[in-house]
């Protein structure tokens, strides 16, 4: 990432700077293990898998020992594992952690101006190593995009760019000799045909493989290929349009980091093929307001708010944090970039970070600079980074003239509201959900206060766990739900922000549904609102931490959806008046909690933070219209609030220096008090949409025919007694759901539907070609690969049903032949209802490969007549041998994509339309 001309300047800095003296000789420190002894290289492929480097004993991710390959210790419990799927867990970070050795080792080499250097060897060794295995790894069964040495691309380009990073900084230092240089290029060009084949759009992930492309176009010295990875429609200055006007990454702050360590360096490489990030205002603006986002949506203790499908409780003084700032900061100081306040802010940011005490160091997938992880609570200093620390931190950390102190801040392209005053923290989330990593949870509440994160967003434990789908879910957050279903994916707006006088507030719309949040010196007022013409059924969640209890009161059984993961529900015994008051407690601190209005309150328990359990409450309530009042307390029962009434639009808060009333006017929120009279009313303009993929021409919604059928077929896996008049063909190649290989063609894989119908049922013949059957047997053992059925990995079908209303009610099976007989294996898929034994039919072989018929009884709703436009989608699958995973999918809809992901789930919003036709 530099040349010979920058690597020559930055020796003088790093010989007399203090800082980097000090960097220098820790990196060689925790680098002389190497040097004495070759590190173990994986001969595997990694592998994700729900037990793969997990402890059985306690679910504990095992330790991380790069010189341990086959034997893995829990930090728990103490248990030794060992076995392949350990292994493969294991091989996955010790590819990355090779990179990074070989790179920070050829970097102390390129520094250091001698003619020969053991780091210097063994960095070129460690290339080599690769170079003569690098083909050997399959590319083949992955998660997520096409790889050799991990499961998924965005791993492939972490590895490539420190990889190629060590290679270019020995060529620049003169120390890369022939043969390795043929092994980087060797690896380098099929590492550009892996990730250049798998185009991501505006996906966090896409920023690395940007990166890498462009790292790889460096080092060719390829300037179409730079073009394409930095100036293309999903390169790398397009992804600056995913941090939004606020600076904010679009899947929130977990995805903002990552996609921003990947930006930098992508920037860095762009740098020596012309085109300069930071030289341009711009651009160099945009990447300033990026680098001071997560600064101001920081919790008080420095962690980040584990919004959407973010880790929880992790601190941004990780070192792999902390270098972003040190980076972009040295950056941002090199020149006139333009950059202006965001950039001023960094400083003091960092400064705020670096005095902010220990934080347990974290198993990131880009950076391992610190592995093997202690678990102890490690302080964090700049003399402790990386490799690209050393070459591009400020010499020295700018003085800062203020201490650190954010503002309340409203966040407009996320929505996000964040209320702060006196070092207590709360937020209230709208805007659009965040992509593909979003959540249900429009309205969310957040609160920190005290020290003690009183109300938290549990964010998403891990990928591979059942659980997944309970963090996924409206119920687990702060944030309300309608007729006991999860939210839908769509937008919320705030309608309101304000901040003055010791107060502030901030309102927000999510259909329906309002919620107002008031927060003061001593407590936050909370107000949801239902408005409609239809009696709905109004929930809203209250996950504190902390232990609680009310006083006085007696819980009778209750019952609450989302049975899967709540157990353990209780209903408040009738009897009790509101307001009902909970008393909490946690570290010390206190809270209190009055819930004002006449609802139905239930507690029950449900997974909290990742990896354990927790009580929370429900507010419950079932009307056309209502509102639900709640206040927080900040401190021991009755030590501020004295009572708290709803009369009508007024809510009143009696206080020991007296009665302070609220009120919404329509337009602000009004606070009459002892003190005096405060109006908040900032209007805000609504969060501006992010399309988080280039869909120029959204795929048009094909139409089949179902014909009337005068008696049921007999479906015994021919289609006898079908009409096959109007057939639904999977034979093109758009049709087609790819992973690491393209189509083969209908001679090898290929499809034909036929649809008869009757008053009871929908009767489908379906015959597939295909060679070489692959049926996944009923009493096969878990794969235990992740979350996701078993059965999607194997020859298969997957049917969908919806009826034609605005909000349609989806009905999918996965349907699977059973290898021992003529029967179906047949489950409901993971995002609609269904009922199993609402299918029945047979299958057989055929001579160029099989045929399923089947039954489906029309789902409640739906009303099958002449003419009547039924949403339909059929999905076959394709599974081939010695494969772990499905090879792809025929979509009669239309693929056109990639498979990964996809699990048994089809987006009805793609179904096409089968008009049932007499």
């Amino acid at each position: 990432m530099v040349t010979a001309e920058q690597l020559a300047a930055r020796r003088d800095a790093v010989a007399t700077a203090p800082d980097l003296v000090a960097l220098a000789a820790y990196i060689a420190r925790r680098n002389a293990p190497v040097l004495e002894r070759m590190p173990p290289v994986p001969e595997v492929k990694a592998l994700l898998s729900v037990d793969g480097g997990r402890c059985p004993a306690d679910d504990s991710v095992l330790g991380f020992d790069p010189w341990s390959p086959d034997v893995h210790v829990c930090p728990r419990c103490g248990q030794r594992q060992s076995g392949m799927r350990h292994h493969r867990a294991w091989a996955k970070f010790q590819h990355l952690w090779l990179a990074e050795r070989a790179v920070e080792l050829a970097t102390l080499a390129a520094l250091s101006g001698h003619a020969t250097d053991a780091g210097a060897q063994r960095a070129a060794e460690l290339l080599r190593a690769y170079g003569e295995r690098y083909f050997r790894y399959p590319n083949r069964d992955n998660v997520l995009g096409p790889s050799r040495l991990f499961f998924s691309t965005y791993l492939e380009s972490i590895w490539i760019l420190n990889y190629l990073s060590a290679a270019a900084l020995l060529r620049e230092a003169d120390r890369l000799d022939d043969a390795t240089a043929r092994a980087v290029h060797g690896v380098a060009e099929e590492a550009a045909n892996l990730i250049g084949d798998f185009d991501e759009g505006f996906s966090n992930r896409q920023t690395w493989n940007n990166a890498a492309l462009t790292a790889i176009a460096v080092w060719f010295e390829d300037e179409d290929l730079a073009r394409r990875a930095v100036q293309g429609e999903t390169g790398l200055i397009a992804h600056l349009r995913g941090y939004r006007e606020d600076g904010l990454w679009y899947e929130g702050e977990n995805y903002h980091l990552f996609a921003l360590r990947g930006m930098l360096l992508g920037a860095g490489w762009a740098g020596l093929a012309g085109m300069d990030f930071w030289g341009e205002p711009e651009l160099a603006r945009a990447l300033a307001t990026a680098l001071r986002a997560p600064a101001l949506t920081a919790l008080p203790d420095y962690t980040f708010p584990a919004r959407k499908d973010a880790r929880f409780g992790v601190s941004l003084a990780q070192p792999m944090y902390v270098e972003l700032w040190e980076v972009g900061l040295g950056r941002l100081g090199s020149g006139e970039s333009g950059a202006g306040e965001p950039a001023r802010d960094l400083a003091p940011w960092l400064r705020a970070l670096y005095g902010a005490g220990p934080a347990p160091r974290e198993l990131f997938d880009s950076y391992l600079h610190d592995a093997p992880i202690e678990p102890l609570p490690t302080p964090h200093s700049r003399r402790a980074l990386s490799w690209w620390s050393l070459l591009e931190m400020a010499p020295e950390l700018p003085v800062s003239e203020e201490p650190w102190s954010p503002p309340s801040v409203f966040m407009g392209g996320q929505g996000l509201a964040v209320l702060r005053s006196a070092g207590r923290y709360a937020s209230l989330e709208s805007g659009p959900s965040g992509g593909g990593h979003g959540h249900p949870d429009r309205l969310n509440l957040t609160l920190h206060a005290d020290g003690a994160y009183w109300l938290p967003d549990f964010g998403t434990g891990s990928y591979v766990s059942r659980d997944l789908f309970w963090y996924r879910s409206t119920l687990a957050h702060n944030a309300p739900r309608l007729d006991g279903a999860s939210q839908s994916l769509t937008d919320a707006r705030v309608e309101g922000f304000d901040d003055r006088d010791g107060w502030g507030w901030a309102r927000a719309r999510f259909g329906p549904l309002t919620r107002s949040v008031v927060v003061g010196a001593s407590y936050l007022l909370d107000v949801v609102e239902l408005a409609g013409s239809d009696e709905r059924m109004l929930e809203v969640p209250w996950h504190f931490q902390g232990r609680g209890e009310i006083p006085g009161v007696s819980w009778q059984e209750g019952t609450l959806s989302d049975g899967e993961f709540v157990t353990r529900v209780e209903r408040l015994a009738p009897g009790a008046t509101a307001p009902v008051v909970t008393e909490l407690a946690a570290d010390g601190r206190r809270l209190t909690a009055h819930f004002a209005s006449p609802a139905e309150l239930l507690r029950a328990e449900a997974p909290g933070p990742p990896g354990g359990r927790h009580t929370f409450y429900v507010q419950r309530i079932q009307a056309r219209n209502a509102r639900l009042v709640t206040v927080l307390e900040l401190g021991p029962p009755g030590g501020v609030v004295r009572a708290v009434r709803v009369r009508g639009e007024v809510i009143e808060i009696d206080t020991g220096s007296g009665t302070e009333r609220h009120r919404f006017t329509g337009k602000e929120w009004l606070i009459e008090a002892p003190a005096g009279r405060v109006v908040l009313g900032a209007a805000v303009s609504p969060s501006v949409r992010f399309d988080t993929l280039l869909d120029l021409e959204p795929p048009s919604r094909p139409t089949g025919v179902a014909l009337r059928s005068d008696a049921p077929p007999p479906l015994d896996g021919s289609t006898a007694g079908f009409d096959t008049s109007e057939p639904l063909r999977l034979e093109l190649e758009d049709q087609y759901r790819r992973s690491e290989e393209p189509y083969a063609g209908p001679d090898e894989f290929g499809a034909v539907g036929y649809a008869n119908w009757d008053e009871d049922a929908l009767y489908l013949a379906v015959e597939v070609t295909k060679p070489e059957l692959v049926f996944r047997p009923a009493d096969a053992p878990p794969l235990g690969l992740d979350n996701e059925p078993d059965e999607i990995h194997s020859d298969g079908l997957q049917v969908y049903l919806s009826d034609s209303s605005p909000e349609p009610r989806a009905t999918g099976f996965l349907i699977v032949p059973d290898d021992r007989g003529a029967a179906l294996r047949v489950r409901p898929v993971s995002d609609t209802t269904g009922d199993a034994a609402a299918v029945r039919g047979a299958w057989r072989r055929t001579d160029s490969g099989y045929c399923v018929t089947l039954a489906i009884a029309w789902p409640e709703g739906l009303l099958a007549h002449v003419g009547e436009p039924v949403g339909f989608d059929l999905i076959v699958n394709e599974q081939l041998p010695d494969r772990e995973r499905r090879a792809g999918q025929l979509v009669w809809s239309g693929g056109n994509g990639w498979v990964w992901l996809r699990g048994d789930r089809q987006d009805p919003g793609r179904f096409g339309v089968l008009e049932l036709v007499g």
